[in-house]
């Protein structure tokens, strides 16, 4: 072999294990990956019951029941158009509260959300345009 092929069959080499490498990582990525989706997404079908996804919206006003346990927690998240019942079990953080912003993690089981992580959120300014959207047009009719 040439100088010139051996550098070629080297170059050739590293692309391949480079490309391996980057279909490895994003596959397992993929796996990660959780996905926003709003009240209205879930409650329509559109995200398969099972599903690990995040959704976002409003504590809805009255709707926070504190199990006698201290820990397990049923409030309703709305966006607006669709409210969706959220099973929590754990500690809330501070900033929760009824028409706060929320984030929760979990999925979806029987039309309640199974949540596995709460996030309270102080403003939308880390919310997806239409959810901050929906939730603008939401506060400005009121409940």
């Amino acid at each position: 072999m040439t100088r010139k092929s051996k550098r070629g069959a080297l170059v050739a080499l590293s692309v391949g294990l480079l490309t391996g490498a980057a279909l490895l990582l994003l596959g397992a990525m993929r796996d990660n990956v959780v996905f926003f989706r709003t009240p209205t997404e879930l409650m329509t079908g559109k995200v398969a019951s099972g599903t690990h996804v995040r959704i976002g919206g409003l504590v809805e006003k009255g709707s926070i029941d504190r199990r006698p346990d201290g820990l397990e927690v049923m409030f309703r998240v709305t966006d607006g158009n669709r409210t969706l019942p959220v099973r929590y079990t754990g500690i809330l953080p501070d900033l929760f509260r009824e028409e706060q912003g929320v984030v929760a993690e979990g999925s979806l089981d029987e039309k309640v959300f199974n949540a596995t992580t709460v996030l309270a959120k102080h403003d939308e300014n880390y919310m997806p345009r239409e959810a901050a959207a929906a939730l603008d047009a939401y506060r400005s009719k009121g409940p």
